[in-house]
């Protein structure tokens, strides 16, 4: 299967999934985005699994592709962007790591505010 579409089915059954729990959980508790907390908890946690299988046995480009970029990558980004910040602190680059963190909050609020402004 091309890599392409490998990323694609991924990435759709990962919104489909976000789009489920957040019908599931939101009207439950609709003050706070306990739906977006747990995705990103979730594929943080399969993000990890896939990382520790990389680590050990290795994990097939194909695996790769469907889970870690397609599936987690639509069921949220914040998976990726946990698992690079991790492996900067891991390299013993922990100021990149902080810089890292502080980067996309401030930067991703700014850009939401300016597209809020554009919109």
């Amino acid at each position: 299967m091309p890599n392409f579409l490998l990323v694609f089915i991924g990435g759709g059954l990962g919104s489909l999934c976000r789009w489920g729990l957040s019908l599931l959980i939101q009207p439950l508790v609709p003050r706070f985005p306990w739906a977006t907390l747990a995705s990103n908890a979730l594929a943080c946690l399969v993000m990890g699994v896939l990382l520790q299988q990389q680590l050990g046995t290795g994990v097939t480009e194909q695996r790769r592709l469907l889970l870690a970029v397609g599936f987690c990558g639509g069921f949220s980004t914040f998976s990726t962007f946990t698992a690079e910040t991790l492996q900067l602190w891991l390299g013993g680059q922990s100021l990149y790591a902080a810089i890292n963190i502080l980067a996309n909050l401030m930067i991703c609020m700014v850009f939401l505010v300016i597209g809020m402004k554009l919109g």
